[in-house]
């Protein structure tokens, strides 16, 4: 009797080793300290060059390094998941993740369920054509015309303003280009430096981008309503202003410099028609 009892504790023992050698090895594996906020953070892996994989499965862009600079003067661990953009402000509702960082933009309407950051980055909108479509140079050439936009993209929105326009719908950027080259549509309306750098980087010969940006937009790290972390991702985002490195990391991706950010959006602002003229040669490489 007293063997079997013993033998029931060396089982026990063993298998109480072995969960924490799992635990350890896990732990190792994502390179995270046990003592250390981890937050869950949520990114869209189709939105170049903010955030795209590698062919080794490795997560890069603007966004990426930003997030992990911010998590190193913060002083917290990031996961990234990768989740497609239309899913993420569900996500934040029902507490999934904790964050999500993929080019999104502050908007009245999404201030209502989810918060955000400070502003961390000024885009806008623009309006892609064929290489030699010269009809279509500003929003009322729109009028009627056939566009494509991301699924839950402030672009969708947008669209749903001009009059008559038909509107196709995508998960991701290659898809809408692609429908644009083969003429299914007549325009893509879609973030500036996203647009360009796709059409530079992407080898999408025959597509431009035109001149008069659609509207100005500031994009936040957004996370769930009243987030615990919003001060401390905000005092990151304040770190790497001032210290040099987002100047840095934005040179790294855009080759430029940086423009002047506000400290905060109120719930009035956000996108908004703006109808400037977009300088396409500041998007260099």
């Amino acid at each position: 009797m007293a063997e079997l009892i013993n033998f029931k504790w060396r089982q026990l023992i063993l298998s109480l080793g072995c969960l924490l050698l799992i635990i350890a090895c896990n732990s190792s594996h994502l390179n995270i300290n046990p003592n250390v906020k981890l937050l869950k953070v949520a990114t869209d892996p189709t939105f170049v060059p903010f955030e795209s994989q590698t062919i080794n499965g490795n997560l890069e862009g603007f966004d990426i390094d930003l997030m992990n600079a911010i998590a190193k003067v913060a002083k917290f661990a990031v996961e990234f998941e990768s989740l497609p953009f239309d899913g993420m402000i569900s996500s934040l509702q029902a507490h999934r993740v904790d964050a999500a960082i993929s080019g999104i933009t502050i908007t009245a309407q999404r201030l209502k369920t989810i918060s955000f950051s400070r502003p961390y980055f000024k885009a806008g909108l623009a309006i892609a054509v064929r290489q030699d479509n010269q009809d279509i140079k500003d929003f009322n050439s729109l009028k009627g015309k056939k566009i494509a936009v991301q699924i839950g993209s402030t672009g969708a929105d947008f669209a749903k303003t001009i009059p008559n326009a038909k509107i196709s719908t995508f998960n991701s950027g290659p898809d809408f280009f692609q429908d644009l080259l083969n003429g299914h549509v007549d325009a893509v309306v879609s973030d500036a430096f996203a647009t360009l750098y796709a059409i530079k980087n992407g080898k999408l010969k025959g597509i431009k981008v035109v001149e008069n940006l659609l509207t100005e937009e500031y994009y936040g790290i957004a996370t769930p309503k009243n987030s615990p972390h919003l001060d401390a991702i905000n005092k990151g985002i304040a770190t790497l202003l001032s210290n040099g490195t987002y100047k840095q990391i934005y040179q790294k991706w855009f080759n430029a410099e940086p423009p002047q950010l506000p400290d905060s959006l109120d719930r009035s602002q956000g996108s908004r028609v703006a109808f400037s003229r977009f300088n396409v040669f500041f998007f260099v490489y």
